[in-house]
């Protein structure tokens, strides 16, 4: 699939820190239950490849991601764990080489207009704004859609359900990343059904059509 279908089949894309392995499976189940089936696993814990194949094998109709790509070779051991698509916080030539090595897209970060025309460069028109917030959050993405009428965002970090629909309802939103539907306290507690409500909340958020 190619990265803009990919932001399109949801609002929100969970964006998941894995501690514990034994999560992955019910968390992407409860994910998938409530609507939201394009999940981000960020390659911040040990177990994170594992848990991207444990959420391959049950969720066959989810399309499971990994984040945090910022090595090359995080490219490769992704693929092996069964990566469906890529997001790295920001962009380096190397990134983009290695990025060409894999058979998954890659959503790459950028922050400033210098960084969009940087990746626009090296072939990308889907780009996550990241950090959000500290980027100019809901002001620097309407600046950036005049001179960058070509390209579609994701805005991650610092994105909370109160502020998702501000985000969502711009023309060059596709969706956003947004760790609040799997907060750490209900994974710790194992309460699946409370991430489900909170999947189904966010899989039902308004965004502009595209």
């Amino acid at each position: 699939m190619h990265i803009r279908d990919i932001m399109k089949v949801a609002p929100v894309i969970p964006v998941l820190i894995i501690d514990d392995l034994a999560h992955a499976a019910p968390l992407a189940q409860a994910l998938c239950a409530g609507g939201l089936k394009v999940l981000e696993v960020t390659l911040r814990t040990p177990v994170a490849l594992a848990a991207i194949e444990a959420m391959r094998k049950v969720a066959p109709d989810a399309i499971i991601g990994v984040g945090t790509l910022s090595k090359p070779e995080d490219f490769q051991q992704a693929e092996r764990a069964g990566a469906m698509f890529g997001v790295s916080p920001g962009l380096t030539a190397e990134l983009a080489h290695a990025s060409r090595t894999v058979n998954f897209p890659l959503l790459p970060g950028v922050m400033t207009a210098s960084e969009v025309i940087a990746a626009r460069l090296q072939g990308f028109d889907a780009l996550k704004l990241f950090p959000a917030m500290q980027a100019g959050g809901i002001g620097m993405l309407k600046a950036l859609a005049s001179p960058f009428s070509d390209v579609l965002f994701c805005p991650t970090g610092g994105i909370t359900r109160e502020t998702a629909p501000e985000f969502l309802s711009l023309p060059n939103v596709a969706c956003v990343g947004g760790s609040w539907v799997a907060p750490a306290k209900l994974m710790a507690a194992g309460d699946w059904q409370g991430i489900t409500k909170l999947a189904a909340d966010a899989a039902g958020l308004a965004r502009n059509s595209f």
